[in-house]
């Protein structure tokens, strides 16, 4: 198994990143903001992406967006083919990305928004603490992103404050970052968060 960063010799597998983002957005349930091929090629050439490849067969991949002028960073994307999961590749791969994203952008902070219960857990392992969406970019490009996922309208309605996803955030120039976070607690939060939000859709 390789684990690199992609360039332009990874495009061909573009479309199939695509696709698989999407079939797991389906058998998850749970809303993955969708990504055109043309924006994941962009990724590759720009050196902001990882890629995971087993002889040649696309395994995994995470990309990596800057925003407010270079002031945040995050990781977006973090995908693991079918045929690869259960064998601990989502980690391996959070932390190349992780580590390419502090070396690339050494004084931004680094955050995600996820609804997975793993990538949570993954995130906190890396140093990462659960924040409001306040402290998160403010960019406008960044929120318009969530468009395409079908969690949107929760993110409106709430006045983009709170969703299903919870919002977590790397500080580089905190003194001292929180400690581990246990996978028990994203789980009663995201709990929470659907019977919260969820039971209004059902009305």
């Amino acid at each position: 198994m390789q684990i690199v960063i992609a360039d332009k010799s990874h495009i061909i597998y573009a479309e199939t990143i695509c696709n698989t983002i999407e079939e797991a957005s389906k058998v998850r349930g749970t809303g993955i903001a969708k990504r055109k091929p043309e924006y994941i090629a962009a990724k590759m050439e720009n050196g902001n992406a990882v890629i995971a490849l087993s002889n040649g067969k696309f395994a995994g991949f995470c990309y990596i967006e800057a925003w407010g002028h270079g002031k945040f960073v995050a990781n977006s994307g973090l995908i693991v083919h079918p045929d690869f999961r259960n064998l601990g590749l989502a980690k391996k791969i959070k932390e190349v990305v992780f580590k390419h994203s502090r070396k690339k952008f050494p004084d931004s902070k680094v955050f995600s928004i996820t609804t997975g219960l793993a990538v949570m857990k993954l995130n906190s392992d890396l140093g990462y603490k659960p924040v409001t969406f306040s402290e998160l970019t403010d960019d406008q490009s960044f929120w318009d992103g969530c468009q395409t996922c079908k969690n949107f309208d929760v993110l409106t309605r709430t006045n983009r404050k709170m969703c299903l996803c919870t919002g977590m955030l790397y500080d580089p120039k905190a003194k001292e970052q929180e400690k581990t976070v246990k996978e028990g607690t994203f789980k009663r939060l995201k709990n929470i968060k659907e019977a919260l939000f969820l039971k209004k859709d059902k009305k």
